[in-house]
């Protein structure tokens, strides 16, 4: 087995010819993302570049306080991006993030670490600070597009809803199909990707065990671990942050509370793009 390569600075210098071919093709097509293209990579190298200080750190303190602290600061920064991410935010929506976040990762991560990877020490950071920050990144995609169809849906069939009310459904009936479209949508992520890994993609984790010369078949199981780790964890984020949400725009007794609800500046992703997104999001 060959063993593992290790990239020198001119490396990376290299592979910042790609970003920047990246970015000649926006000046050249009229796209408007090079600023935001240069932004990005910029805080890319440098976010990976602090986290790898930190992490050389917390790995080589032999006790569990780092890494819960670690955990604790990538569930809140989480959270935050996946509001940021939602095109409409009301009071404490950070808040339902947050505790969404956590839910879902402790409670899949604690399985996969402890029952099926059976990490020893239950702390040891190789091993829960990689797997807890893929079910973080993933599932937060999962949650603002929750968010994101769950809102769409209460303020667009608005009347259904309140005439549902006026017939006597309670809270939980009159929300049960925005609940159930809002999962839905934030499952379909994961799903394609499970779909189509091996076949038209060599998934992330997979990749890198091949890349860092493990066998195959080894790489292979620690995929589908991921795999189903993060079906799991953006089914019960989905899940959750709907519930909160619904729980924050409708009072007990039964009424729709979109007084609540603001739209959300959203994150800046080029003027080109906004404007085209801004058109459509409009209409």
């Amino acid at each position: 087995m060959q063993n593992f390569t290790f990239l020198e600075p001119i490396d990376l210098l290299i592979a910042t010819v790609l970003v920047v071919a990246a970015g000649t093709i926006s000046v050249l097509l009229r796209l408007g993302l090079e600023r935001s293209l240069a932004i990005a990579a910029t805080r890319c190298v440098l976010q990976l570049g602090m986290v790898g200080l930190v992490l050389e750190k917390i790995f080589g303190i032999d006790h569990p306080l780092p890494v819960l602290a670690w955990l604790a600061v990538m569930i809140a920064l989480a959270g935050k991006e996946a509001v940021k991410r939602a095109r409409w935010n009301y009071r404490g929506i950070t808040l339902d993030a947050v505790i969404t976040m956590t839910f879902s990762a402790m409670i899949v991560g604690a399985i996969v670490t402890q029952a099926v990877i059976r990490v020893r020490p239950w702390y040891n950071p190789q091993y829960v600070i990689p797997l807890l920050g893929m079910i973080l990144g993933n599932s937060l995609n999962g949650i603002s597009l929750c968010l994101d169809r769950f809102t769409d849906h209460i303020t667009s069939r608005t009347s259904e809803i309140e005439l549902l009310l006026a017939f006597g459904a309670t809270r939980s009936e009159a929300m049960a199909e925005p609940l159930q479209t809002a999962v839905k949508t934030g499952m379909i992520p994961i799903i394609n990707n499970m779909s189509v890994a091996g076949i038209v993609s060599l998934p992330g984790m997979m990749t890198g065990q091949i890349l860092a010369g493990a066998p195959p078949i080894q790489a292979v199981g620690y995929q589908i671990v991921v795999m189903f780790m993060i079906a799991a964890a953006n089914a019960l984020g989905s899940m959750s942050i709907a519930s909160l949400a619904s729980r924050r725009l409708m009072e007990p007794y039964g009424r729709l509370r979109l007084d609540r609800l603001n739209k959300s500046k959203g994150p800046r992703i080029g003027k080109g793009a906004m404007a085209g997104r801004k058109s459509h999001t409009d209409r």
